[in-house]
């Protein structure tokens, strides 16, 4: 009894998986069912139809600064080649106006030490004249007192020997004397008969004089003498009151 159910089990089993196997079978073979072939073909038509119009619109919709603009990002690479340049030109400039600056402070440097070279120049110039001057007032007025004993001696000579030879070698040593001494700028000062002047003339006394006005000289004791533009000695005189 047991056997002829297990039998009957195999069996229904056994027709059961025939059955499945047809089925399978149909939906494998393509050729089974023209209508559905050509439903696929057009449902995968307008699949792939839906799809290109949804590829355009995502197209269309797309953010255009999503992808970057060419031109852009061209002129933003000019900008950060002008600001390179720029920068470049700025240091370039800065180095030049230090160079200028350093330029200048050395130039005016130059020119305040030419400067103090000059004035040291002149002043040296102004000194060494000074000391010569100096030099050749001490001398003169040493040498006055010569001059003053040689007038003297050619105003005491007698008359008769006024012409002799050597009266007359005399007055030629006097006379060479006094124009070496013109030549240096050695002259004598006018005073006789010249109005008073206490640059010039040392006033000893006073004296009444019919050709001569007040205020005027009218006696000459002793000669001066003008060294260029400074008096050696002062003329001394005597004064009409």
């Amino acid at each position: 009894m047991a056997e002829k159910d297990l039998n009957e089990e195999t069996k229904m089993q056994e027709e059961k998986e025939a059955v499945n196997e047809e089925e399978t079978g149909k939906e494998k073979d393509p050729s089974s069912d023209p209508g559905d072939k050509t439903e696929s073909e057009g449902t995968q038509t307008d699949s792939k139809s839906s799809d290109d119009t949804e590829a355009e619109a995502d197209e269309e919709n797309a953010d255009p600064e999503a992808d970057g603009n060419p031109q852009e990002d061209e002129e933003e690479g000019d900008e950060a080649t002008d600001g390179k340049e720029k920068k470049k030109l700025f240091k370039r400039k800065e180095k030049k106006d230090k160079k200028d600056e350093k330029i200048e402070a050395l130039t005016d440097q130059v020119k305040r030490q030419m400067a103090e070279f000059d004035n040291f120049r002149k002043r040296t110039e102004k000194e060494k004249s000074s000391m010569y001057e100096m030099g050749a007032r001490s001398v003169i007025e040493k040498i006055l007192p010569v001059i003053d004993n040689f007038e003297r001696g050619l105003d005491t000579v007698p008359a008769d020997e006024a012409d002799s030879p050597f009266t007359e070698g005399m007055r030629m040593i006097y006379k060479q004397l006094m124009t070496e001494l013109d030549n240096i700028g050695v002259k004598p000062i006018e005073a006789l008969g010249a109005e008073f002047n206490p640059d010039f003339h040392n006033a000893v006394m006073q004296v009444e004089s019919e050709e001569y006005e007040s205020g005027h000289v009218a006696q000459e004791m002793q000669k001066g003498y003008m060294y260029r533009d400074s008096v050696v000695r002062h003329s001394m005189v005597a004064v009409v009151p």
